[in-house]
């Protein structure tokens, strides 16, 4: 595993830490659909399913750039991932929210923030 992967894998788990104190229900993750994309976390809460794009980034500040890397098509192929499925389950009758969890980290690789922001 490359650092980069393991700092990922960090991020995502403390994605989902963050989820599940929140009141989330994992649903999936590391949902992938062949030549179409793939989505980080998908959970459920209050009837609703949350389709969370993880960023892990190296504690800089701010995290603008961390929303910024999620747009265009990256956005585009995370929504037709969320069609499969929405199709796959029949949730077609579910609010479907997009979000994205800004984890910083520090030079050690020691989670220092967690947030979710709509994307």
């Amino acid at each position: 595993m490359t650092y980069k992967q393991f700092i990922g894998a960090k991020g995502e788990d403390a994605a989902v830490k963050l989820l599940e104190e929140h009141g989330f229900k994992i649903l999936k993750r590391n949902y992938s659909v062949h030549n179409t994309g793939e989505i980080d976390i998908i959970a459920g809460k209050g009837g609703d399913i949350h389709i969370v794009e993880v960023r892990t980034r190296l504690n800089a500040g701010y995290y603008p750039d961390s929303v910024e890397s999620v747009a265009g098509a990256k956005r585009k192929r995370i929504v037709r991932t969320a069609r499969h499925f929405i199709m796959e389950n029949d949730l077609y009758d579910r609010n479907i929210v997009f979000e994205i969890c800004m984890v910083t980290h520090d030079r050690y690789g020691h989670i220092e923030r967690t947030e979710l922001v709509p994307f």
